[in-house]
């Protein structure tokens, strides 16, 4: 897992800036306004984005049209999943030592 992925994401505006990008590509023009931010607070909340390879950027004339990339988040899942993998096991054993201590037979 990438750390610089989640030290981009643990920012709040950053994560919101994400959250606009689900939808779909943005300028940043459009995050500005949605976001209520400075346009030089969203270039450099976009330009940590970039290195850390959350989005990519197209050039249009003056416009730079900023989106999602889908690698770090797929590579979050799976990084993700080891954890998940633990955890229903674990669920799944205390799952059965509930039933066993809900059983009549167990009783004394």
């Amino acid at each position: 897992m990438d750390t610089a992925v989640l030290s981009a994401l643990a920012e709040s505006n950053r994560l919101h800036i994400v959250e606009l990008l689900r939808e779909g590509p943005l300028t940043v023009g459009g995050i500005t306004d949605r976001l209520e931010l400075r346009q030089p607070q969203v270039s450099k909340h976009l330009r940590v984005l970039l290195d850390a390879g959350i989005v990519d950027m197209q050039a249009d004339a003056n416009r730079r049209i900023y989106q999602l990339r889908p690698e770090p988040f797929q590579e979050m899942d799976e990084w993700l999943d080891s954890y998940r993998h633990i955890w229903n096991e674990r669920f799944d054993r205390l799952d059965a030592y509930l039933q066993d201590l809900m059983n009549p037979k167990n009783k004394h």
